[in-house]
């Protein structure tokens, strides 16, 4: 039923409640799964005649993408070891973006994603990831709220 199980996760214990529902899919169904995490960057403009240096945001970036590599490498060496067939992807793209892109180039049968279950102006304010994906996805999608 699910061959490919698409898990986005942040680094976050709230996005990593799922990995329990994904993990009991995964032996039931005998799927891979795909764990991704979208490295970030922090875009800017320079003004008009404007010198910037931007060795500082090239450092930033780099360590932030080698602390998602380091993430990833845990979780699917975790998985790993609980005989279940996974990789891990890195994307660089918006998040709402990546995980839609991701789900089709892997032909992922189901995403499953933790939502923080906000709600009214904060959910308005912050935007959702969860709902973002909802209103734009092609196929299955599993949301658990995590507190």
């Amino acid at each position: 039923m699910y061959n490919k199980i698409l898990v986005p996760l942040d680094g976050s214990d709230r996005a990593e409640a799922i990995l329990p529902h994904v993990e009991e899919l995964a032996k039931r169904y005998d799927s891979q799964i795909i764990f991704m995490r979208v490295v970030e960057g922090d875009y800017f403009v320079p003004g008009y005649q404007e010198v910037v240096d931007i060795s500082g945001y090239e450092e930033e970036y780099a360590r932030r993408k080698k602390e998602v590599e380091t993430y990833l490498e845990d979780i699917t060496r975790r998985f790993t070891e609980k005989g279940i067939n996974n990789k891990s992807i890195i994307s660089y793209d918006s998040v709402v973006q990546s995980i839609l892109n991701t789900a089709e180039k892997e032909e992922a049968d189901l995403i499953a994603i933790a939502s923080h279950g906000r709600s009214g102006l904060a959910r308005a304010f912050y935007g959702s990831v969860a709902s973002g994906v909802l209103n734009r996805i092609d196929r299955p999608l599993l949301i658990i709220r995590s507190n």
